[in-house]
């Protein structure tokens, strides 16, 4: 069953100078949810955070497109010196960043506190 709307659940500051921002995603992203994704992924950037950290703790699927979406967030905060960091892969999100090899590019956190805390 494909989802529609925005996986994008919840999107919170750490600190009040807002350098620190967690997006918590959740559900399925593949190309009918990937768009709303790599939209609501790059509007916290207007802030300019020093670190974005994406908790991918709810997310069950994700196919290329999702993927896409976090590769054009990636090249963005390199080009804005903004620390990208992914938190809480689920074991089926994983092997696609291990089969892609972007396990070796993007920082990848088993959970939330975990990226939070280093």
């Amino acid at each position: 069953m494909t989802e529609t709307g925005n996986p994008i659940q919840n999107v919170r500051w750490l600190d009040a100078e807002k350098t620190v921002v967690v997006v918590e995603a959740a559900g399925e992203i593949d190309l009918h949810r990937s768009a709303a994704f790599q939209e609501a992924l790059l509007e916290p950037l207007k802030k300019h955070p020093q670190r974005m950290i994406v908790d991918m703790t709810g997310v069950s699927y994700m196919d290329s497109s999702g993927v896409a979406s976090l590769v054009k967030l990636l090249s963005r905060v390199r080009r804005d010196k903004i620390n990208l960091r992914l938190a809480g892969l689920t074991p089926r999100v994983r092997n696609v960043f291990e089969i892609t090899r972007l396990d070796t590019v993007f920082e990848l956190y088993p959970s939330l506190q975990e990226a939070i805390d280093s």
